[in-house]
């Protein structure tokens, strides 16, 4: 356990119960309004919410239950998703005029319904036209067998999909010859993935959320459960009151991350809760400059674990010597702190005995967005923070299902269990599935969609998502999808990307949520837990199918011979071939039943000292941003040396009250501002002599954002605004190297308008 208990008054926020008259959630009033939402399915809700694995965040709560802690377990996220579980579908009469649908919003859209029965739309058409599956595919059969398979791609969302279906999606792309099937990972943890990977083998959380109550220290480095995770906000206010320290590393003190009210915990839900002990404001990108100099410090106080080191890692020397090369006094600067803040992190590092350092998109949503995690693995290894209790690197999962996604193989360069698509592994899943696996890795997301707007993609499979909502420059996008010939949608509810003009025929095909999937289906948590969620039919949603199965109705009409390597009749027999396919995943074609789970990896990996990579040993990586880089930047009053009449800043993207794209309210609880508000410090403001909700236009490279300040704790010289509204700024040719994931940030020049 951690070391010292804490008094619970020393966690209280306020003795003002409530949190009366302060910006916050309010909870039980928040649950009244969604209830009266749904008040037609109460019932249905009711089993959702006590039977289903939730479909919100990657938690993995089963019902209202989780591993973790003993008691219910509910947050706002999962409750605001239950609409798309509870509404009836909308008649297709309402999808013919494409022109009319194009004026509403995207939260208008989703207010229609649910679709219920395939649509059709060719060009030059005003709008959808029902139409039966039977002829879809004998439309899109012809069609896609005439394609080149390298003109072809896939995207699987993160809504709510189950592993059963990133399974099948890759390998019906891969029995058609094409491994450009790609998920929502590869626009959020992809170069976790590659950090992860090469200092210790895996792409998953070390540790469970256990950890965090046998822990000294948790950090939480570009990360927002309050928002994200809510649910965890539950675990860190048990693991504060046993003791443990909580630091912020992050561009806003996030004020759910300074306090919060868990409404499931009586003191809490009075009073508040003191979340964390220290923030510390880095710049937007600034974390690699930030980690380099902590390291640096660590290493040269001597309060690196040297035992470890010697027996259980390589690649030290070269770090020491990269970090020798160092100043201190630069990063420090370049990561917007102060060296005594660098040394106050060291020190409270180097005495941690157990640590947890969890990350999330604000590391990695960067160009050097791999660097920075492996910065991090680099650091949980100079303390042995990793196979041991109380220890971990976590990347934390904002979407249920996504850790499957690609555990699954629905990763254009990774097959089943993560491997890399090469000649060997190609060649051995060729022979375990009986047909020829294409050797050479697909195209990424963005890349595929590069290529659409060349003319070199003819075919596009799309389960979920919103490309116009979730990539930089959404004009260049729709530009690019309204050149593929061939569009297949597969949704819950209408999006904007659906509605852009095809380049000769759009279809969109009615799909099924992860409780309506047929058989039930499984979820891969953060923690590694897969988890079994049952079937929980209902009606009022059309001919919707589950997405598997309209993926096997698809391959047959491209390629009915494909039947032979396609013979799923049911979710059991995805599960058996998953089993068979990805070793860590033995004891999935068990899962059949509710409160079925199984934790692949144990409740923690690497133990022992073993790590999975080639030579069973964690890897130290010599990564630090270019000195020249960092002193620049120290030596500019705003970030990354841009400073323009003082009017450039650095804009980040964030999250409000919404989940992925979804925007859910127009002013978000925790930190009262509206989606046009745009966060800046208040020595800037000050600077520019603009004040609260005064407007200001943003101008870009590529584009323009007229927004409204808000005067918010953002590190001097740095922007935030809400994504998706600010995508329009965000250049899309900038991209993390080595995962190709976009760059959510952009430098932009303020310009105040007149009040």
């Amino acid at each position: 356990m951690a070391a010292t208990r804490r008094p619970l008054r020393e966690l209280l926020h306020s003795w003002i119960p409530f949190g009366l008259h302060e910006r916050k959630p309010h909870h039980y009033l928040e649950m009244l309004r969604i209830a009266w939402a749904n008040r037609r399915r109460l019932g249905y809700a009711w089993r959702v919410l006590n039977h289903g694995v939730c479909d919100g965040c990657a938690l993995g709560t089963a019902g209202l239950k989780d591993w973790t802690l003993d008691g219910t377990h509910l947050c706002l996220v999962r409750l605001n998703l239950m609409r798309l579980n509870t509404m009836e579908a909308f008649a297709p009469e309402k999808a013919s005029d494409v022109a009319a649908l194009a004026q509403r919003s995207s939260r208008e859209l989703r207010e229609l319904g649910r679709i219920g029965w395939p649509l059709r739309r060719r060009r030059g058409e005003r709008g959808f036209t029902r139409v039966s599956f039977d002829e879809v595919w004998r439309e899109v059969g012809p069609k896609w067998r005439a394609f080149e398979p390298r003109r072809t791609a896939m995207y699987v969302t993160s809504r709510g999909v189950t592993n059963e279906v990133y399974y099948v999606a890759q390998k019906v792309m891969r029995r058609l010859g094409s491994n450009s099937v790609d998920n929502s990972a590869r626009l959020c943890h992809a170069p976790s993935t590659v950090g992860l990977k090469s200092a210790i083998g895996h792409a998953a959380t070390t540790c469970s959320y256990r950890d965090w109550y046998e822990s000294d220290l948790i950090v939480f480095f570009g990360s927002n459960p309050a928002n994200d995770q809510p649910v965890a906000m539950k675990y860190l206010e048990g693991a504060r009151r046993r003791g443990a320290r909580v630091f912020l590393v992050n561009a806003y003190a996030e004020p759910g991350m300074l306090r919060y009210w868990v409404p499931s915990t009586a003191s809490s839900a009075l009073f508040g809760t003191k979340m964390s002990d220290r923030t510390f404001l880095v710049k937007v990108g600034g974390d690699l400059a930030f980690l380099t100099a902590v390291a640096k410090v660590v290493v040269e106080r001597g309060w690196h674990a040297p035992e470890f080191i010697a027996a259980a890692t390589t690649g030290f020397d070269e770090l020491r010597a990269l970090l020798e090369k160092q100043s201190v006094a630069e990063l420090a600067a370049a990561a917007g702190v102060t060296a005594a803040d660098v040394e106050e992190f060291a020190r409270a590092v180097g005495e941690a005995k157990r640590a947890v350092l969890v990350w999330s998109m604000g590391i990695t949503h960067h160009v050097d967005g791999a660097d920075a995690v492996k910065a991090i693995a680099n650091l949980g290894l100079l303390r042995e923070f990793v196979g041991r209790p109380g220890c971990g690197l976590m990347p934390i999962r904002g979407h249920s299902g996504v850790q499957g996604g690609a555990e699954m193989g629905a990763y254009s360069t990774a097959l089943p269990g993560g491997v890399a698509v090469d000649g060997d592994s190609a060649r051995r899943f060729s022979e375990l599935w009986g047909f020829d696996v294409p050797r050479e890795p697909g195209l990424t997301t963005v890349e595929y969609l590069e290529a659409a707007g060349r003319g070199e993609l003819d075919g596009l499979y799309c389960i979920g998502g919103n490309f116009l909502e979730t990539l930089p420059e959404p004009k260049r996008v729709a530009d690019a999808l309204a050149k593929i010939p061939l569009r297949i949608h597969t949704d819950l509810v209408l999006t904007s990307q659906m509605l852009v003009e095809p380049a000769e025929t759009v279809f969109v095909l009615p799909a099924r949520t992860r409780y309506e999937q047929r058989g039930g289906g499984t979820e891969t948590s953060t923690e590694r837990r897969v988890i079994f969620s049952p079937e929980l039919p209902r009606d009022g949603i059309g001919e919707a199918r589950s997405e598997w199965e309209m993926l096997l109705d698809f391959a047959k009409a491209v390629r009915p011979e494909a039947s032979a390597q396609l013979d799923f009749p049911d979710g059991a027999a995805i599960r058996a071939d998953i089993e068979r396919a990805v070793p860590s995943y033995r004891g999935i074609a068990a899962l059949f039943k509710e409160g079925d789970q199984f934790q692949w990896g144990g409740p923690a990996l690497c133990t022992g000292r073993r790590f999975a990579t080639s030579d069973g040993k964690a890897h130290f990586q010599a990564v630090a941003p270019m000195r020249r880089s960092a002193a620049a930047a120290a030596a500019a009053p705003g970030p990354g040396g841009a400073e323009k009449n003082g009017r450039t800043f650095r804009l980040a993207t964030r999250r409000g009250k919404q989940f992925n794209s979804m925007v859910q309210q127009e002013v978000d609880a925790l930190t009262g501002a509206a989606r046009d508000h745009i966060f800046m410090s208040a020595p800037d403001a000050a600077r520019l002599r603009v004040r609260r909700d005064d407007p200001i236009l943003l101008k870009g490279a590529v584009g323009t954002f007229r927004g409204r300040v808000f005067i918010a704790d953002v590190a001097v010289g740095t922007l935030q605004g809400h994504w998706p509204e600010v995508n329009g700024l965000l250049p899309a040719n900038v991209l993390e190297p080595k995962s190709l994931v976009p760059d959510y940030n952009a430098d932009v020049e303020v310009e105040p308008l007149p009040r």
